[in-house]
């Protein structure tokens, strides 16, 4: 069992912009003062620079184009509604946004048995939509594969019965808790967990700060610590810049990596950046529209892919 992979699913903008769907409960988002045809022009930039750097280091990136008929504004978030896992199974989740739904595409798995992987069994969710009910991929989720934990920041898009239920059938043990963020002086769920922590190898990027209840906050620190990681803590103002929003990765030779945008980095205090060198060098790229207008960053483009070579 490895917590980390050597192939990142992403999926290329065709018509990026901010999803006003999305807006009201992910904080994160801001307007630019530019045309939707630039924004996403601009998104693709970042998002073609940003693979050609992860492939430069070795990372098996497969690219799919996002559909121009489905109008997919944050298609370029794929983590969010599949994962993919190592005994050959693939998780189709349930998404707030009506106009994500739309994202869910079957041509993805037939690429991916293409490049020559092996799908043995779809786990679909999807249904709890009708419920209202959601649970919107590792963006919800943070998973520890080795440790078989599952870390769940509680929100409008991460139900905990729903949440409870996907441990139950992948057997993972659940730690779930509440974070929030300031919201013009209230304190408000964060729309997605993997904004506020980062799960790798040996060490955890977390923002402690974000839960509230102080015993939830040392039930997390105790589930990472027990686990042998290393909890290098970080700012909400340091999140804010994306810096939870990270993912390690493999690339030639195995060597790790801890991919991150250039906000991201920039946040980081020279301590920071020395306790996660320890483990592994810090690849970033500039992600600054896409961090803008989609309120999300380097992890949420990448949907790791697990699955057993056919």
């Amino acid at each position: 069992m490895q917590q980390t992979t050597h192939t990142i699913l992403m999926i290329r903008p065709v018509n990026f912009r901010m999803n006003e769907q999305t807006a009201v409960n992910n904080y994160f988002q801001e307007d630019m003062d530019l045309k939707n045809s630039e924004i996403n022009k601009k998104a693709q930039e970042e998002f073609d620079a940003f693979v050609e750097k992860l492939r430069a280091v070795g990372v098996n990136v497969i690219v799919e184009i996002d559909d121009e008929l489905n109008d997919t504004p944050d298609s370029i978030f794929p983590n969010n509604w599949v994962s993919f896992h190592n005994n050959g199974d693939v998780v189709i989740y349930p998404m707030f946004a009506e106009n994500r739904r739309k994202e869910r595409r079957e041509d993805v798995f037939i690429r991916l048995e293409e490049e020559g992987f092996k799908i043995e069994h779809i786990v679909d969710y999807t249904s709890a939509e009708d419920e209202g009910v959601f649970l919107e991929g590792t963006g919800s989720v943070a998973l520890d594969r080795v440790n078989r934990k599952a870390y769940c920041a509680l929100s409008p898009r991460a139900d905990e019965d729903l949440f409870i239920e996907f441990c139950e059938d992948f057997e993972y043990t659940p730690v779930v808790f509440t974070a929030n963020q300031t919201v013009e002086g209230k304190r408000l769920a964060i729309y997605h967990t993997n904004v506020m922590m980062c799960l790798a190898e040996n060490f955890a990027v977390i923002c402690l700060d974000t839960i509230d209840d102080k015993k939830e906050r040392k039930n997390v620190v105790k589930h990472l610590k027990e686990d042998g990681k290393e909890v290098i803590s970080i700012t909400e103002a340091q999140m804010h810049q994306f810096a939870g929003n990270m993912l390690q990765v493999r690339g030639a030779g195995d060597q790790r990596y801890l991919v991150m945008s250039e906000a991201a980095h920039k946040s980081l205090t020279k301590d920071q950046i020395n306790r996660i060198e320890k483990y592994c060098p810090i690849l970033s790229s500039s992600l600054e529209t896409i961090e803008t207008c989609g309120g999300g960053s380097a992890r949420c483009m990448m949907a790791e892919v697990f699955l057993p070579k056919a």
